[in-house]
């Protein structure tokens, strides 16, 4: 069973989310262990402060390292009472961009996932040279915290566990499986408003369906992300380059 845990500010956000669908099945049938840890409750003083001004001054509020330290910390032994490593990962703006490449290599870890959401104008510094293990970014936006971005790899990470699709095929055909985007798909009616389902897939000729979808992929691909096309298997061995 995997293990993921979040340190977060706001753990009630991740309620509706953890408890329907996929991710709830999932932690149902023990694929994986979702634990979320409350910040605040490592705050210092009795108003439980985990933020200060910065120093030299400018906008906003930056997270204590005590409160981080200590939260991590507690989740680190707690684990490590139960026979498992941990890995510690900053969700910042500033990290790797994550993509499917990084969530298949969550997903095949052994260790547990401890994921740390930034809030206010992001982490003291030493939270990341003296704790972090890696640091992990939604893209090149900025959020108001990292549980969105906390829950994206989660969901991309958990439904890539064995047993949690109910069809484990699907892994293989989607978006960004061998680099390329997914072929359209269609379903009933066979005619909608005007728009009918491409012939070939009525066919039941399973050698043309499979050619049609690689071609749609490619062709999808080269439209709208054509920087992935050089990385793409099939356009490699088209090509005959290495």
């Amino acid at each position: 069973m995997r293990h993921v845990d979040v340190v977060t500010l706001f753990p009630q956000l991740f309620g509706p989310f953890l408890g329907e669908g996929l991710l709830k099945r999932a932690q149902d049938s023990q694929a994986v262990a979702i634990a979320t840890v409350d910040l605040r409750e490592y705050g210092l003083g009795k108003h439980r402060t985990v933020d200060d001004v910065p120093y030299g001054g400018g906008p906003g509020m930056v997270l204590r390292p005590e409160p981080v330290f200590a939260a991590v910390r507690a989740r680190e032994a707690w684990h490590r009472e139960r026979g498992r490593g941990i890995r510690r990962i900053l969700l910042t703006p500033q990290g790797r961009p994550f993509d499917q490449a990084m969530a298949r290599e969550l997903a095949g870890r052994d260790e547990a996932q401890l994921f740390i959401c930034g809030r206010y104008e992001g982490f003291d510094e030493r939270i990341r040279t003296g704790l972090a293990d890696e640091e992990i970014s939604g893209g090149d936006f900025v959020c108001l915290g990292g549980e969105v971005i906390a829950m994206a790899v989660i969901e991309a990470m958990v439904r890539l566990l064995p047993g949690v699709l109910g069809n484990p095929r699907s892994i293989d055909q989607e978006s960004f499986t061998g680099e390329r985007l997914e072929y359209p798909q269609y379903t009933r009616p066979a005619e909608f408003e005007g728009q009918t389902v491409p012939a070939v897939l009525l066919s039941g000729h399973h050698g043309e369906i499979e050619r049609w979808r690689r071609e749609q992929a490619l062709a999808r691909t080269r439209e709208r992300r054509p920087e992935l096309i050089g990385k793409c298997r099939e356009t490699r061995n088209r090509t005959g380059e290495p």
